[in-house]
């Protein structure tokens, strides 16, 4: 009797963390289709809901950054980073970006398309992996899996999206891009800012606001 009982207990306790899982699951895939409605539609205050608290504390370290580092520093930092502080100082004006932080600088970035909608529009997450409080989706392209990943936190009771976690591809991705296009690589950012916006950049882009 003892064993049977302990056989249906294992059996019981191993069924609550299935269903619990694809429940997880679930709400992980839920997580990223709003995100990605919310990116097609442009809007910023939705979009915001769905990334977790390492996206915004990134977005606290960009918006600092595009306020107070000077050519020289801007030179080194990680490639993603360097386009992303000249995007918003080439968009933004001196006194938005000074008046927001980071969670208002993220939203300004989905209401101007400053992020792009092809990033999402074609993209699903296939399957998912839980651990504990992490997550991560294998992404889908136009119904083909490949082999990439996005990773989700749960904060809150909550599945929230990390997109720094996509950065080290992005990083290799734009080095590609640079490397093919045999420019150097800030004629290459400011040809793509020029690009984007239909507006050449100015010097003051490269200078910390005082």
């Amino acid at each position: 009797m003892i064993k049977i009982c302990c056989t249906l207990f294992a059996f019981l306790s191993l069924s609550i963390v299935t269903i619990a899982q694809s429940t997880d699951a679930a709400a992980v895939k839920k997580a990223f289709d709003n995100y990605k409605s919310a990116i097609l539609n442009d809007k910023g205050e939705d979009a915001v809901t769905y990334v977790d608290s390492r996206t915004l504390k990134y977005y606290d370290h960009i918006l600092e950054a595009a306020k107070h580092v000077d050519s020289s520093k801007l030179n080194s930092l990680p490639l993603i980073d360097k386009i992303t502080i000249l995007t918003f100082r080439h968009r933004a004006s001196k006194e938005e970006i000074t008046s927001m932080d980071g969670k208002g600088l993220f939203i300004y970035a989905i209401k101007n398309g400053m992020v792009g909608k092809n990033s999402v529009a074609n993209n699903t997450i296939g399957e998912v992996t839980i651990d504990k409080d992490f997550a991560k989706g294998q992404l889908v392209v136009r119904g083909n899996a490949v082999p990439m990943y996005f990773h989700f936190y749960k904060e809150q009771a909550n599945w929230k999206l990390d997109l720094t976690s996509l950065f080290p591809i992005a990083n290799m991705t734009f080095k590609k891009m640079i490397e093919d296009s045999g420019e150097e690589e800030n004629e290459f950012l400011l040809n793509l800012l020029e690009m984007m916006t239909g507006t050449k950049p100015g010097p003051e882009i490269w200078e910390a606001m005082k």
